[in-house]
């Protein structure tokens, strides 16, 4: 049965185009989940760690700064915009990288933090 004006072939390919795109944002998003687990891993923190909303900036932090504390500073506007970027060059250091890892931290988040927990970075300590 057609409603005038409607075409139900359209909407399967429409709904085929939002399916497939769902499909990739998913495999997308627990590729970034291994990634964030195995660098917390890397760092001689529970994996788990990296899957817990608050806790998890508190862990990132203390891998990359040596104290989590400051993770209470991202509440502060402007602030956390400074504090980020402080966050991601401390990162980079940490793990033996330099300022252009920073830029590629802040600038491309997912790929870089695939490129820590999925590839040959040591976690060296905070810096």
């Amino acid at each position: 049965m057609e409603v005038v004006g409607h075409h139900y072939g359209s909407d399967m390919g429409l709904f085929s185009f939002y399916a497939g795109s769902w499909v990739i944002a998913l495999a997308i998003t627990i590729v970034i989940i291994v990634a964030c687990w195995k660098l917390y891993k890397k760092a001689g923190r529970p994996g788990w760690a990296s899957l817990i909303p608050i806790y998890s900036q508190y862990v990132l932090f203390d891998i990359a700064t040596g104290k989590g504390i400051l993770f209470l500073l991202l509440i502060i506007p402007v602030v956390n915009v400074i504090i980020t970027v402080y966050l991601y060059y401390k990162l980079a250091c940490a793990f033996g990288k330099g300022l252009g890892f920073t830029l590629g931290l802040i600038f491309l988040n997912p790929i870089f933090v695939c490129i820590l927990g999925l590839g040959s970075a040591e976690y060296q300590g905070p810096q």
